[in-house]
């Protein structure tokens, strides 16, 4: 049985920021920045959004592929993105998509604000160029649930943290693992990788086998696994 409802979100501090949510369809990402830029968020929204739905209108196997697709020149930026973040780590597109509209919206919010941090079901695109963040993991039923954080330091940042989980929310998932959470300069890559990466956890035992094939995704700076009462992390990993 999975969750779907976003409990973690109470766990989540703005640290003195504005904190907001902004809903579209499917989207629902919770925003914390300088100021309320909500107008600024839904309009980005509706453009990165409506650039996919136009997209998968004339590549309808750009939505429904479970492996990569082939290459676009043509396409908008975010479905580039998409393509590349899914071809490195050997998922389909739209595994990469709540990485990518967190990344695109938020880059769009840093024209106003010098701090971002956007959560999309899981995943999250950071700017915090003068402070330090953490962010909790919640791994549904794990005993590790809630028990450990990600520190992410300021010169670290832009950055992607994406969650995959095979217990939790409703996205497609092949695996066991209760949080597969991934490090990335790309959001997209971030999200497509933690993926890749949870369809490969099928038992406990598969921890450390998972950690070292996602360390051979390029672009991944770093990974942490929670598996019932297991946990293992590879590359650039500060937890508190």
């Amino acid at each position: 049985m999975k969750y779907c409802e976003r409990v973690y979100r109470n766990k989540i501090s703005g640290n003195n920021l504005t904190t907001y949510q902004v809903t579209v369809k499917e989207t629902d990402l919770y925003i914390s920045s300088d100021n309320d830029f909500r107008d600024i968020a839904i309009k980005s929204v509706h453009r990165h959004r409506n650039t996919i739905e136009e997209y998968i209108k004339i590549h309808p196997e750009f939505s429904t592929s479970l492996v990569p697709v082939n290459n676009d020149k043509l396409a908008p930026p975010i479905i580039k993105d998409m393509i590349e973040a899914a071809r490195t780590s050997g998922v389909g597109p739209m595994a990469a998509v709540a990485g990518a509209i967190a990344e695109y919206v938020g880059l769009d919010i840093l024209q106003s604000s010098e701090n971002v941090i956007i959560e999309n079901g899981g995943d999250i695109f950071l700017n915090t160029p003068v402070r330090d963040v953490r962010v909790g993991i919640f791994a549904g039923e794990s005993p590790l649930s809630y028990k450990i954080a990600l520190k992410i330091k300021p010169e670290e940042t832009p950055l992607g943290i994406c969650t995959s989980s095979a217990t939790v929310g409703h996205s497609l998932s092949f695996g066991k693992a209760d949080a597969v959470c991934v490090k990335s300069k790309s959001t997209s890559l971030a999200d497509a990788a933690a993926t890749f990466i949870c369809n490969s956890v099928k038992r406990e035992g598969d921890v450390k086998e998972a950690l070292d094939t996602g360390s051979k995704i390029e672009g991944v700076l770093g990974i942490l696994i929670i598996a019932g009462n297991k946990m293992g992390a590879f590359g650039d990993i500060e937890l508190v």
